[in-house]
């Protein structure tokens, strides 16, 4: 089992619960996480993720994007009481390529978000990891022009 999982696996319900929140910002998603404990390996706990997203409200979804910082900047899009240092040092990781973009690309991501926001009520999100701010642009304009649903 992995070190980590197996320590989440034996604290207590307040440390699991801080550490679930600063994965994914949705209370009710880290209370489902807790509650499914001790989970035996990793690939178990993506399975539980996933049980556990596939069980939430949209409100919920809202909660755990509200603690995302929009793509090309470095602080969630909502000021969220429980989004915590370590997940916005996370995000600064993912989003790490971003930090190469030009003025345009990031001037760019920056007005897009504001229009998706505008459309779709919430947050842009994509996994960073890996992708440039150019990338990460297309993907954004791709869904732009796509319905919500």
């Amino acid at each position: 089992m992995n070190a980590t999982l197996a320590a989440w696996n034996l604290a207590d319900e307040s440390a699991a619960l801080e550490a679930m929140i600063a994965c994914c910002g949705s209370k009710v998603w880290a209370a489902a996480m807790v509650a499914m404990r001790p989970i035996a390996g990793v690939a178990e706990l993506s399975e539980a993720a996933d049980h556990a997203w596939s069980t939430m409200q949209e409100s919920d979804w809202l909660e755990a994007f509200a603690c995302h910082p929009r793509i090309g900047e470095r602080k969630p899009a909502l000021v969220a009481a429980d989004a915590s240092e370590q997940s916005a040092a996370w995000s600064r990781q993912e989003q790490s390529l971003a930090n190469d973009a030009n003025e345009h690309v990031l001037a760019e991501l920056a007005e897009d978000n504001r229009l998706y926001e505008q459309r779709f009520g919430f947050t842009y999100i994509v996994c960073a990891t890996g992708k440039s701010a150019a990338e990460m642009l297309t993907i954004l304009k791709r869904r732009l022009a796509a319905d919500r649903g």
